[in-house]
């Protein structure tokens, strides 16, 4: 089996959008837009991802988030047209939650609503009804061997921050989830937006405020791989798991392009054979020929355990 993963795409669509929706804290992020964000991320990489997954045999996609800049309902409508082109569909693509998708409140209900067929829950592992959309959270989805776990640290946050919080019923949950015996002998890899473990995680502005927590759960419960995005560059780090450390991996934005080569637009491909993460590699964009390729020397043999 073949995993991608893929994040902060942060998707370019202000279409219809006047200074009145920008009256709150989305002006701060309009002003970035114009100085800085527009000029390096860009659509074209996005589409050319699209057609360079429905070509690599990819058998799950996964995106970690932030596929919105100012989480206007025009951004997250493009945004899913982007998505739909996938020819895998939404039951084998699943988009979580990042921060600039809740930049405002209003964010959150409008991932849950326009995103839901990629993120639905399998069945059998729905929580309570609640008109709360926090309160789906996480999400399962069990494909053959894989059993993704998706966790929403997405969280509407005062000016100048973008820190995440996972909380207290959802740790408690995905507590539940991970010890599921239906997951016994499954690669169970959990997405998260924001990093969980080292430096980037402890940032009080852009960190996870309960990191300390999620690595608890992990401690107690173990995982095969976390992976995150949120800090726009390729991370590795570790949390204590019961039979040994599990591996985190962040990966740089997938549509971002400047002039540092290690944070140009990419995704990550995990190879799973027989319950184990085997090896990964990462896809490259190279603008000027229009196309993904495998990057030289990221190709990682791996054993990640289950």
């Amino acid at each position: 089996m073949r995993l991608a993963h893929c994040s902060d795409l942060h998707l370019l669509s202000h279409d219809g959008a006047g200074w009145a929706k920008l009256a709150n804290k989305r002006w701060i992020g309009a002003a970035n837009l114009l100085t800085n964000r527009s000029r390096h991320y860009h659509v074209a990489a996005f589409e050319q991802m699209v057609a360079d997954l429905n070509a690599e045999r990819i058998d799950h996609v996964l995106c970690t988030g932030d596929v919105t800049n100012l989480a206007l309902a025009q951004e997250f409508e493009f945004a899913r047209a982007m998505f739909d082109k996938l020819e895998l569909g939404p039951d084998n693509v699943t988009v979580i939650p990042g921060n600039h998708d809740a930049y405002v409140a209003e964010g959150v209900g409008l991932f849950a609503r326009i995103f839901a067929p990629y993120h639905r829950t399998d069945a059998g592992w729905e929580w309570p009804e609640s008109d709360n959309p926090d309160d789906k959270w996480p999400i399962v989805r069990v494909r053959g061997e894989l059993a993704l776990v998706g966790v929403t640290t997405s969280r509407a946050t005062p000016w100048f921050t973008a820190y995440g919080r996972v909380g207290e019923v959802q740790l408690q949950r995905l507590r539940e989830v991970l010890a599921d015996p239906r997951l016994a002998g499954k690669t169970r890899v959990v997405a998260i937006h924001h990093p969980p473990a080292g430096k980037a995680a402890a940032n009080k502005i852009r960190g996870l405020r309960d990191y300390q927590e999620f690595a608890q759960v992990i401690g107690e419960s173990g995982a095969a791989l976390i992976v995150h995005g949120h800090e726009h560059r390729d991370m590795a780090e570790e949390i204590a798991g019961p039979t040994g450390p599990v591996p985190v991996r962040g990966i740089a934005s997938g549509t971002y392009e400047h002039d540092k080569p290690h944070r140009t637009a990419r995704y990550r491909v995990f190879e799973i054979e027989r319950g184990v993460i085997t090896s990964d590699h990462v896809r490259v964009w190279r603008r000027g020929d229009s196309r993904f390729e495998a990057e030289p020397g990221t190709t990682q043999q791996s054993n990640y355990g289950t």
